[in-house]
């Protein structure tokens, strides 16, 4: 019997909005004809933008959406994406060598500004520290950011339609550096990073957050020799608000979404669950530099990445993958991590939102359809700026060479304006786990709101042709102390409980 433990005397802190923020590159289907079709298009729109995505991303409440990249953030001019669409050039897109595909730049700032607009989520703008210089991400933040009419930038800015600024506050600055950003050694990217925010300076920093590239995986040595490079800098004119650290849960070459078997599940969920030790160990390695932890731990890259060609696009779209209930188990077990260790995550940003990897949608012309990544997303919502409650799980235990034990049950639990929200997933694929639910300093009592995410045949998934193939079931639940919760195998379950007063 696995037990839990709902501890409220005890919480890590509040659980950050921006944990549950998305990733949107331009790269393969991502922007064309996913998010974007174009005002003028048959297919229903909102200013361009895919009106049935625009619609449902707004449900589930997004906080911050990354932009334009990634990888393709390392040649990307945004002049390029400003002024009048028909005018604009057309360039070779970063990942030309994998699907020659041109960039249309017909998505740029201000058309990325009105998504964040119409999904409520706030810009996160990674530039690029590879291909250009100081000045000109300098320039891009002034023609962002400064007031109607005060500069030149700023006049361009409301002659291309937006007057008033967008005030955006998070700037990347450069990405993946140790690989595709320009091959960096640590001490070569702390110092380029350290040249960059010196020149923001200028600009007046106050509400800006800067974030410096972090690691691959588990490189705890990166982190370490940037940490000890930006220390030793004698001069920091301007503040660092984090560190981004990228990590891929990554399948078998040769596994096939529609065939899915225990091993290849398991390996899934125990590669996953490696993320607990990556961010306690990054953050540990920072602490020797930052013990005060001014700078934050960002994830702004993490999901599932499964071989191409998956998806309905059969592989025109890159990395473009079919989603089933091995990702939206894989999508809980992380974020109920994040949950947890909200104490040293700031930032999270699941790659990517539509038709790429980990996705949220899949698109396609006039067809459109949300995956069981995006159900997870919308269950784990109310933990959004929620006080962390301690979740104590003793739970059931799977064993593989190479990894620590896996938890067969994981949990998180938060409350926000006296509601509980409890979320769990079972990482069983072939058995269901029972539950007792016990508390500490509280009073578990009363009819909770249960929503249940779990389909017999784990291969399943949401396409074109059946696009509710795999959908959340409501109910209710009678919650009292010591009770038992069967979690089917191979579930994401969420409990809404309003508490006593």
């Amino acid at each position: 019997m696995n037990k839990l433990v709902l501890d409220f005397s005890h919480s890590v802190g509040t659980i950050n909005p921006n944990i549950y923020g998305h990733f949107s590159e331009h790269i393969g289907g991502v922007f064309y004809d996913g998010l974007w079709v174009g005002e003028d298009s048959g297919i229903e729109n909102v200013h361009g933008f895919r009106k049935s995505l625009v619609d449902s991303f707004k449900k589930i409440a997004p906080p911050v959406l990354r932009w334009p990249g990634g990888c393709f953030a390392e040649i990307y001019d945004w002049r390029d994406g400003i002024g009048p669409r028909s005018q604009r050039p057309t360039r070779v897109n970063w990942w030309y060598y994998r699907d020659h595909r041109l960039e249309s730049n017909q998505v740029g700032t201000h058309e990325f500004m009105d998504l964040c607009r119409l999904v409520g989520a706030e810009p996160y703008f990674a530039a690029n520290m590879t291909t250009t210089t100081p000045l000109h991400i300098r320039d891009w933040i002034e023609y962002c950011n400064f007031p109607a009419n005060s500069t030149t930038l700023a006049k361009e800015r409301g002659a291309n339609g937006d007057t008033e600024p967008f005030n955006v506050r998070y700037w990347g600055i450069g990405n993946e550096n140790w690989g595709g950003g320009g091959q960096m050694t640590p001490e070569g990217c702390a110092r380029e990073y350290l040249r960059y925010i010196t020149i923001m300076r200028s600009l007046g920093t106050a509400n800006l957050k800067f974030i410096m590239c972090g690691p691959d995986g588990h490189n705890v040595s990166w982190t370490r020799r940037l940490m000890q490079e930006w220390r030793s800098s004698p001069y920091h004119l301007t503040d660092t608000y984090g560190m981004s650290v990228h990590y891929y849960t990554r399948s078998s070459k040769d596994y096939d979404p529609a065939h899915i078997d225990e091993a290849e599940w398991d390996l899934v969920q125990f590669k996953a669950a490696k993320m607990k030790r990556i961010l306690e160990d990054h953050r540990a390695a920072m602490d020797e530099f930052d013990p005060d932890r001014k700078i934050k731990l960002i994830v702004d890259e993490w999901g599932i990445w499964h071989r191409d060609g998956t998806g309905p696009s059969k592989g025109y779209n890159l990395f473009e993958q079919q989603s089933t209930m091995m990702d939206a188990v894989m999508a809980a077990q992380t974020l109920n991590l994040f949950n947890n260790r909200c104490d040293i995550v700031d930032m999270a940003n699941v790659a990517q939102l539509c038709n790429n990897l980990h996705s949220l949608y899949l698109a396609g012309g006039e067809h459109f359809v949300e995956t069981p990544n995006y159900h997870v997303f919308d269950l784990y919502k109310g933990h959004q700026g929620g006080r962390q409650v301690n979740a104590l799980l003793t739970s059931e235990v799977k064993e593989k060479e190479g990894f620590a034990p896996l938890e067969m049950v994981s949990a998180s639990a938060s409350v926000k304006e006296n509601v509980l929200t409890l979320t769990l997933a079972n990482l069983d694929i072939s058995k269901s786990q029972r539950v007792k639910l016990s508390s500490v300093e509280g009073i578990l009592q009363g009819e909770a709101k249960v929503r249940l995410l779990h389909h017999e045949n784990v291969s399943t998934c949401n396409t074109f042709e059946d696009p509710f193939a795999i959908m959340p079931r409501d109910c209710t639940m009678t919650v009292a102390e010591g009770m038992e919760i069967t979690l089917p195998a191979a579930s994401v379950m969420a409990i809404t409980l309003p508490l006593a007063e």
